[in-house]
């Protein structure tokens, strides 16, 4: 055993893990390695296998994560339907007209599919396949394209049901459920700044976004309003069945997951894309992500343990509560410091190990704990969009048809202005707290 100072095992600890992402290790196993390695120097073998037991079992049998593979199942299972490519057949009738109308129809889907899917991988994917080559073949830019398919699909990880909210919930000691609901209205704002952002830019640069033509759109009105009507029926029968639950105490976030689960395999059987080959993919694909979820989860909440047990915690609060400018100093930093990592490491790392570590101070500088997470939680929709690591853009830039010649720059010029709206929707939200409180406040 050794004896070293907590400052420099912050820095051992912290540092390990960055270097081991940077290397190139799973994000998993960076976390678990460089805690136990720095446990079993400190107290030793028995100490710190006890930590690292007892801490793994207690995260993965923690019932609250159970919803995670209800709703990694919802999502996969309803991308299979083909709700979105309906929704956008309809939604392309309505606004093909304007300018930069098919990215806007873009942004809307993702709203209504961020309120059933809640994985990025599943939203984005849909979007990109349907609206990047309906988008590029009417002479869209490459930009406007990627940039609102990458926008519209990661708004899945902040519209609730979403696995952010549901990872989250635990680590802060908080209930998913007004997380939930807190996370309306911010998603909301958001998708309603992509579209102002789209319009203006259109009518700025109207060559990035061209009409689509009076011959394409010629649908009587009556069936245009019937197709719309069809097609929301779907996506609005699982937000009810999910999110109604929720709202009026019917079901904890967990059975809300199941419900969802179910209704999508219903809504496949309906669409009559139900198929035993179906299912089985679908139940593998949310093996796969549910068990990578759920590793990391319980490998960095063992760490979290190896960093308060080593007087970490004070360390990292004495710096942050030192920061110049009073309690919004503070914060500034906190949000300066999640965005960072959100260009390096996944999501699901900086909830579990960030999380348990600012939400007290958060409570110590008087903010309140719903409305500071959910800052947080908006400032991480960034990192879907800011390279290196950011999972939207590869995902887009992989279901981008060849034909067209999409690049990775492309892509990235098209994110830039949509991370800038995200920001401009955090300063809203702290000139108008209410933007987050107003509705959790209605909950049964």
């Amino acid at each position: 055993m050794i004896s070293l100072t907590p400052e420099t095992i912050t820095v051992v600890l912290l540092g390990g893990v960055l270097v081991g992402v940077l290397l190139g290790y799973p994000l998993a196993i960076s976390v678990g390695a460089v805690g136990f390695i720095v446990a079993f120097l400190l107290w030793g073998s028995g100490i710190a296998s006890d930590m690292f037991y007892t801490r793994m079992f207690n995260q993965i049998t923690n019932y609250t994560l159970l919803a995670v593979p209800f709703f990694v199942f919802m999502g996969i299972m309803l991308e299979r339907t083909g709700v979105a490519e309906q929704l956008y057949s309809a939604l392309y009738l309505w606004f093909g007209g304007l300018r930069g109308g098919l990215a806007i129809t873009t942004i809307l889907i993702g709203t209504i599919m961020a309120a059933c899917v809640g994985v990025i991988a599943a939203s984005t994917m849909m979007l990109a396949l349907v609206g990047i080559p309906a988008m590029l073949k009417r002479g869209y830019s490459k930009a406007l394209a990627t940039g609102s398919v990458c926008a519209g699909g990661t708004l899945g990880i902040l519209i609730p049901p979403s696995i952010m909210l549901v990872v989250y919930g635990p680590m802060a000691n908080m209930g998913v459920g007004k997380l939930f609901f807190a996370a309306f209205i911010p998603g909301f704002l958001l998708s309603a700044l992509y579209c102002t952002y789209i319009i203006i830019w259109c009518l700025l640069r109207p060559n990035d976004g061209p009409p689509v033509s009076a011959e394409e759109r010629a649908v009587p009105i009556g069936e245009k309003t019937l197709l719309l009507i069809k097609s929301l029926v779907p996506p609005l029968a699982i937000i009810l069945a999910v999110l109604g639950s929720i709202f009026f105490g019917i079901a904890a976030p967990t059975e809300a997951g199941a419900v969802g689960a179910l209704a999508a395999t219903l809504l496949a059987v309906a669409y009559r894309k139900f198929t035993f080959k179906a299912l089985r993919e679908t139940a593998l694909s949310t093996i796969k992500l549910s068990g990578m979820i759920l590793l990391i989860a319980s490998l960095a909440f063992a760490f979290v343990g190896v960093f308060i047990r080593a007087q970490c915690g004070g360390v990292v609060q004495e710096f942050l509560l030192g920061a110049p400018g009073g309690k919004w100093g503070v914060f500034f930093v906190i949000m300066f410091i999640c965005f960072i990592l959100g260009m390096f490491i996944d999501w699901i790392g900086i909830v579990f190990i960030m999380v348990p570590i600012i939400t007290p101070i958060g409570t110590a500088l008087g903010f309140d704990p719903l409305w500071f997470a959910m800052m947080i939680i908006v400032n991480l929709q960034m990192s879907f969009l800011t390279p290196p690591f950011a999972y939207a853009i590869f995902f887009v830039k992989a279901a981008s048809p060849p034909e067209f010649g999409v690049e990775t720059s492309d892509v990235i010029r098209g994110v830039i202005p949509f991370i800038i709206l995200i920001m401009i929707g955090l300063v809203l939200c702290i000139v108008f707290p209410q933007i987050i409180l107003w509705l959790p406040a209605k909950m049964l």
